[in-house]
């Protein structure tokens, strides 16, 4: 894949559960709103609300040039088959535009369940993953030719699916991950893989409040999804980070809460330690409730004025914001330095 494509993302987007709960018409508003303060990338996850086909056909058709990537598109829901010409098909219709992240596998046999319904698996994660882009690759292709061809990432954690990753895709889109696990993917993906690398956050000046929801978040995915309590493991945190609640020091690792500053310095990190994109996923009180106020706040201390960054080679520095209010720019310079409640969460922890 051309650095066009890494340029196209920029090294900021949103991630957000929180379309799922939103009337089509809503979400149209947000995605252009979010296209129009020039956020590169729009990711959305995948649960018990809108499919990810339909999910990406709506933000699509309601903006003209930012990347809407599905974070991830649960690969138990269909068949290899049918996603592929779904691919194919927003490929051809959005030149460029649509990013197709996989994942969905599972690390053990536990089945979970959403409001009484088993929440489907296909069973171990590398051997599973690898028979699906096998299909995929595979599937008839009697239609129009995307042009270009439509790009793909997995949802890579441990070592052998981010080799996976490298081998196969685009690259890797880790989520619920420290600044370490970047460190760790880009030395395993190498150089040219693309990391796409999902980062918690809470933007609120009272810490304790701020503290609460970063809690909460965590512990919802550490009780329900046993692959993150794994990969925690791997990144050295043990029972008393992960038994009877969350650390402190886990919640800190994984959530960047406080003020924009706190926010731009963990971009920082991110980026510093090798990743080509960071999406970033605003937490509240209440999930259901999109954060368009926070994206609003953070735009202007991460992003460049244009709606197109300029094109950045690897190993370059962090692209700045121009012209914007003073402390907006004293913010991102920070960066070019660098060489529903409970019951909607459970449902969501499930998924990834």
């Amino acid at each position: 894949m051309t650095d066009d494509a890494r340029t196209a993302l920029g090294q900021v987007g949103i991630w957000t559960f929180a379309y799922e709960g939103q009337p089509a018409g809503r979400v149209r508003e947000s995605a252009a709103e979010l296209e129009e303060l020039g956020y590169g990338a729009l990711w959305y996850g995948e649960a018990f609300g809108r499919d990810t086909i339909g999910q990406a056909w709506l933000l699509l058709s309601a903006t003209r040039r930012i990347t809407v990537a599905s974070g991830i598109a649960n690969i138990a829901y269909r068949e290899p088959i049918s996603l592929a010409a779904a691919e194919r098909t927003l490929g051809e219709a959005f030149p460029g535009r649509y990013l197709l992240g996989l994942g969905g596998h599972r690390v053990d046999d536990t089945v979970h369940h959403v409001d009484g319904y088993p929440v489907p698996t296909r069973g171990r994660a590398l051997s599973t993953m690898r028979a699906y882009l096998d299909a995929m690759d595979a599937s008839p292709a009697h239609g129009p030719v995307p042009d270009p061809a439509p790009r793909r990432v997995l949802a890579a954690l441990g070592p052998k699916m981010l080799e996976l990753a490298a081998e196969r895709t685009w690259g890797a889109h880790p989520y619920f991950v420290p600044v370490e696990h970047t460190e760790r993917a880009r030395r395993i993906l190498g150089p040219e893989a693309f990391l796409g690398v999902e980062q918690a956050v809470v933007l609120d000046t009272d810490v304790d409040r701020a503290r609460e929801v970063a809690t909460a978040h965590v512990a919802g995915y550490i009780a329900a999804a046993p692959h993150q309590q794994a990969s925690m493991r791997r990144l050295g945190f043990g029972d008393a980070d992960l038994v009877g609640g969350p650390s402190r020091r886990l919640v800190d690792a994984i959530v960047a809460y406080g003020d924009v500053d706190a926010v731009v310095r963990r971009v920082r990190q991110h980026v510093d330690g090798g990743a080509d994109h960071v999406c970033l996923q605003v937490l509240t009180a209440d999930p259901t409730t999109l954060p368009a106020h926070a994206w609003r706040e953070l735009a202007p201390a991460l992003l460049p004025p244009t709606p197109a960054p300029a094109q950045r080679t690897r190993g370059s520095q962090s692209t700045v914001p121009h012209h914007v209010p003073p402390r907006a720019a004293a913010v991102a310079a920070s960066v070019a330095g660098s060489p529903g409640g409970p019951s909607v969460r459970a449902r969501r922890e499930t998924m990834r």
